[in-house]
């Protein structure tokens, strides 16, 4: 039987919508040509079965200082699942520009005036594993307040159905107090 490339890619396509709509599929799909068994162990522990998309609920929380030229930010994530997660890179953004010249962790860059960016390292599906992070930045100038933005950038094409608890932004006053989110 000979099938038009129009047609292979009509039959693909329907398969794969059978698959992922299938009774008891649970939202997965063998990927399309690979013969069950074949694929490679998924997350999960079902052999033969593939993700489309890995799902994970990464959240982060901590607190935010401000003092003289210093910003002090103290950072926890973890990963709720239900998939592990290779790494997440969490971005850090503040309203007033960065000093030029700042020493950061080896997990971190600066990716702008005002951006730092951090990867995580690998985030377990039952939140056993937190990363935890303290960063102290320098300022550009001596700010009255500070707004801090935090959030995640990149999971790993996980889905996270939750992603407010992974997205912050906090005024902190230069009082020195902690400010948690």
């Amino acid at each position: 039987m000979v099938l038009r490339r129009k047609a292979l890619l009509g039959v693909a396509a329907a398969a794969a919508m059978a698959s992922t709509l299938a009774p008891g599929a649970g939202g997965t799909a063998a990927a399309v040509g690979d013969p069950v068994g074949a694929s490679a162990r998924a997350p999960g522990g079902a052999a033969g079965v593939r993700n489309i998309a890995p799902e994970a609920d990464v959240s982060h929380h901590g607190h935010v200082s401000l003092w003289g030229y210093g910003l002090g930010i103290w950072l926890r994530s973890e990963n709720r699942g239900p998939s592990d997660l290779a790494g997440v890179t969490v971005r850090v953004r503040t309203s007033v520009p960065l000093a030029p010249r700042q020493e950061l962790p080896r997990e971190c860059l600066r990716a702008g005036r005002s951006t730092v960016l951090c990867r995580t390292g690998a985030l377990r599906a039952d939140g056993s594993a937190p990363w935890q992070l303290a960063l102290e930045l320098r300022l550009a100038g001596r700010p009255a307040e500070v707004v801090v933005r935090i959030d995640t950038v990149w999971n790993g094409g996980a889905t996270d159905r939750n992603a407010k608890n992974s997205e912050h932004e906090v005024l902190a006053p230069a009082t020195g107090d902690e400010y948690v989110f």
